[in-house]
């Protein structure tokens, strides 16, 4: 559904002013001003009226707001449910029933200007296709435009998106001519990653030359580009399954960045068969070896799945099993269990705490993988062809009618 003026139906609690406008200013009185009743686009307080305006009329439907994310609203009435995402004035909407969903749609377009515009097959840039084992998600139509942006729609295609050598400098190269295309075309290649997970640790790593990019760092995005452009069809298969347990893998590249010698944690989170969160991101310290730098990817693992399971619970599907973390670090998984504490993890005391709390408690399991088969390798470094087509399959990407491999 998406909701008409949607700004314009929040109610002000404070006193706002603004200048009359062009054309309607009162001949008689033109140094007046005039008080507004209601917000309008452009003001900073028209996002929170909007939200406060809805989320008070969805309380009254019967909802209420979900603690693990605020755009979630849960509607529980006997056996009767449904669940409620609000993007500004993009809503989806779903229940146990047709006659429910009818029900609480009818009431909010006797509210709002409501259009409906039934089943769900595109949203924010990303287009779903049902089909009879779940959905698959794609951004064709996004990629598409973005390759004609800049340039790169009748380019050869590349296999992988990022090649194996060492990590890019900020130093090398001469610095880019059009800093400001770079930034544009690198921030649009973000939300790319929402369907194509392959593509994390790429743009994670032209991302962090944003500030003062080089020709080097516009030749690494035009690799992602040319990958893309032979890609356009490959998006994330979500499978229905009845399997409710949560599996992670987790890894860390030591000391990559050639500048600052800080590690790239990266992880996958799959719910039953379906990837549902990954990321790869620079650590914030240095890590002195390789134990710690894997160490703090688990940390950064078990803190997602703690919140995965928190919104499962509050959606009704509380995850009875533990929770499954595979690291391909033999000193990290020993670590995640042994009690004793040494001066020499002193340092990374915070993250061994946060980590075996949960172990302790039975919610995480923390366990040894081959490094064949950590699927998480692919968000942490450049991985040769062969390699990256098995992990990308791994990780739910093809083609609408190819087969994956799943978690």
């Amino acid at each position: 559904m998406d909701v008409s003026n949607a700004f314009l139906h929040g109610h002000l609690e404070e006193q706002v002013y603004c200048q009359q406008p062009t054309g309607f200013v009162d001949d008689t009185r033109p140094e007046h001003v005039c008080l507004l009743s209601r917000s309008l686009y452009g003001l900073k307080q028209a996002p929170r009226a909007w939200y406060q305006r809805i989320a008070v009329f969805l309380h009254q439907l019967g909802f209420r707001s979900a603690r693990s994310d605020a755009s979630l609203f849960i509607y529980q009435h006997r056996d009767a449910t449904a669940y409620l995402v609000l993007y500004v004035d993009d809503i989806i909407m779903t229940a146990c029933s047709s006659a429910l969903l009818r029900q609480l749609t009818d009431r909010l377009r006797a509210e709002f200007a409501i259009k409906d515009l039934g089943p769900l097959h595109y949203f924010l840039g990303i287009e779903v296709v049902r089909r009879a084992d779940g959905f698959f998600l794609h951004q064709r139509k996004y990629a598409h435009e973005l390759l004609d942006r800049a340039g790169m729609l009748n380019c050869k295609h590349a296999s992988t998106p990022v090649d194996t050598k060492a990590k890019l400098s900020a130093t090398d190269g001469s610095p880019a001519l059009d800093a400001s295309f770079y930034r544009s075309i690198v921030g649009a290649l973000q939300y790319l990653t929402l369907t194509c997970p392959e593509l994390q640790y790429a743009v994670q790593q032209v991302c962090l030359h944003m500030h003062a990019p080089r020709d080097a760092h516009w030749t690494a995005v035009k690799r992602i580009l040319r990958y893309i452009r032979g890609t356009l069809d490959f998006g994330l298969s979500l499978h229905a399954s009845p399997a409710l347990d949560i599996t992670a893998y987790s890894d860390a590249d030591w000391a990559g960045c050639p500048d600052t010698r800080r590690s790239t944690s990266g992880y996958c989170v799959y719910l039953g068969p379906s990837l549902i969160s990954w990321s790869s991101k620079r650590q914030p310290t240095v890590s002195r070896s390789s134990a710690e730098a894997e160490y703090r990817a688990v940390a950064n693992v078990v803190a997602e799945c703690s919140w995965l399971r928190q919104l499962l619970l509050e959606l009704s599907c509380p995850i009875a099993k533990a929770t499954i973390v595979y690291c391909d670090n033999v000193s990290a998984v020993y670590l995640s269990a042994n009690p004793v504490h040494h001066r020499r993890t002193k340092h990374i005391e915070l993250d061994i705490h946060f980590v075996r709390e949960p172990v302790a408690l039975g919610h995480i399991r923390v366990l040894h993988v081959p490094t064949a088969q950590q699927f998480a390798d692919i968000m942490t470094k450049g991985l040769p062809t062969a390699s990256f087509e098995d992990f990308r399959s791994s990780l739910c990407v093809g083609r609408p009618d190819a087969s994956t491999a799943g978690g």
